[in-house]
């Protein structure tokens, strides 16, 4: 468990991701049973071999890659540690490339831990500040990721038992993950974290969410640390797959994007020094995503994920209205005005923090953060809105839609005739219909809607930090002179 870089693969292809997934299986249970091969799992398979796609784009896509500055192999733009704005759009354009594939639908994909470990190897003079080895261990870290082209997951929550405690007064000590043992090798971790999702991702990052009190009972539960998914003790336990095995026809997104989500158990896990990189520093564990620009990498990927998932909409509704010629009426053509502003809201937002951005104190040139801020506590409620339009929009002909079986059965002749648009044939406005109740009534299609709602965390408390972190005493200024004028001011 220990980090070598000295045999590299740089930028994998989808085989070399199959081939790790099937000799390094992480400890997976699924509807009580342990999941040895999760490509050949007729619930894990089809998201597997999304995943494993995005390796082989990066190749077909050669401005996905670039050439790494330590060993000169070609890897993954969504590693890169950006010094100047076109650098930083290089990668921004990476990222939309590889988002477009799956529409957004796939908010874990390596991208989106990628640019968080870019800004911790870029902060690391942060998290050393009191003990060195912790920056050199992130440096490494992400070194070790990129020459390799890993994947990740993380967990961030402690599990929702007594919400009205903080996670040191709960019942039981060891129901959040905690260090249990501390040696001259490692840390000894037992607990539970929540949530997550991607459990076939090579690496996990288990870090501390920005919850913990800086009292010494929070001390045993401020860590951060990433370990391969398949280390002795570390267990993941899935929720039921919204995968249900139906063709792509049928489920054109959940046959294909679902990424699954788990609770994460620590059987006395052993963690080795070298893949510490926040120990018992409960200010620093608060702050280590701020400061190293590890969140604004993370909410850089999320605004790219959220214009194409907006796009996506967009043609949807799009089509969906042309389909059966509801273009023509006021209130469509509100709802789809809604929604192609919402599109433009983010890729405003994103320009502006390519635009603004700026060195930060680590030499990286980090996104504009207030953008990004202002897009992360926005599109959770754009997201589910925009999914209410599209079910006002389908109605009832959402539920009505027949299945690949009954298309090509004995009633294909009765199903050709009744379902036809007012601009396309009953075998067109089949699967679009199918594509649009997949995207707003499904499970999974519900699932985005919670994933979006909760992205980054309770959206209440985002709005609390959002007004405490950004001073608007210029704005207020402004008013009060104003004020002061209109008083002194004489008609």
């Amino acid at each position: 468990m220990s980090l070598t870089i000295s045999q590299t693969v740089g930028a994998r292809r989808s085989q070399q991701v199959l081939e790790r997934l099937h000799t390094n299986p992480p400890n997976i249970w699924y509807d009580g049973k342990q999941i040895k091969d999760p490509a050949s799992h007729p619930h894990f398979r089809n998201g597997v071999q999304s995943l494993a796609a995005l390796y082989d784009f990066q190749w077909a896509n050669p401005q996905c890659l670039y050439q790494s500055p330590t060993s000169g192999d070609k890897v993954s733009r969504t590693f890169m540690i950006p010094n100047t704005v076109e650098e930083l759009k290089s990668v921004t354009a990476a990222m939309k490339m590889r988002a477009d594939t799956n529409f957004g639908m796939m908010g874990r994909m390596p991208d989106y831990l990628n640019r968080a470990m870019a800004g911790y190897a870029s902060g690391a003079a942060y998290l050393g500040q009191d003990d060195p080895r912790l920056g050199k261990n992130a440096k490494n870290y992400y070194e070790y990721l990129r020459e390799n082209d890993l994947s990740m997951t993380h967990t961030l929550i402690t599990p929702q038992a007594n919400r009205a405690v903080g996670t040191a007064q709960q019942a039981d000590p060891y129901l959040a993950a905690r260090v249990k043992e501390e040696t001259k090798d490692g840390l000894v971790i037992r607990g539970c974290r929540m949530l997550a999702t991607l459990p076939i991702a090579d690496e996990i990052m288990v870090f501390p969410s920005t919850l913990l009190k800086n009292v010494p009972e929070d001390a045993p539960y401020a860590f951060g640390f990433s370990i391969p998914t398949n280390t002795p003790g570390l267990k993941f336990l899935v929720r039921e797959s919204f995968d249900y095995g139906h063709s792509h026809y049928d489920h054109p997104l959940s046959s294909r994007y679902e990424e699954l989500d788990s609770v994460v158990m620590f059987d006395d896990v052993f963690v080795p020094w070298d893949r510490v990189m926040l120990y018992r520093d409960v200010d620093r564990c608060n702050s280590a995503y701020g400061r190293t620009g590890a969140l604004a990498g993370m909410a850089h990927q999320v605004a790219v994920k959220n214009l194409a998932k907006t796009e996506f909409l967009v043609g949807l509704t799009s089509l969906l209205a042309n389909s059966i010629g509801i273009e023509s009426f006021q209130h469509i053509q509100e709802k789809l005005s809604e929604v192609w502003v919402n599109m433009e809201t983010v890729r405003a937002f994103l320009r502006v923090a390519e635009e603004d951005a700026a060195l930060d104190e680590y030499g990286m040139m980090r996104p504009s953060w207030d953008p990004l801020d202002a897009c992360r506590n926005l599109y959770p409620r754009l997201y589910p809105r925009m999914v209410e339009i599209l079910q006002q929009m389908g109605a009832s002909g959402l539920v009505a839609m027949p299945t690949e079986a009954d298309v090509r059965g004995p009633m294909a002749e009765e199903i050709r005739r009744y379902f036809q648009g007012a601009r396309v044939e009953a075998h067109d406005r089949i699967p679009l219909f199918r594509l649009a109740w997949d995207t707003c009534l499904s499970a999974f299609a519900s699932r985005q809607v919670l994933y979006e709602r909760f992205f980054f965390g309770d959206p209440v408390r985002m709005a609390g930090a959002l007004v405490a972190s950004h001073d608007r005493t210029k704005y207020m200024d402004r008013v009060r002179a104003f004020l002061e004028k209109s008083k002194n001011d004489v008609n």
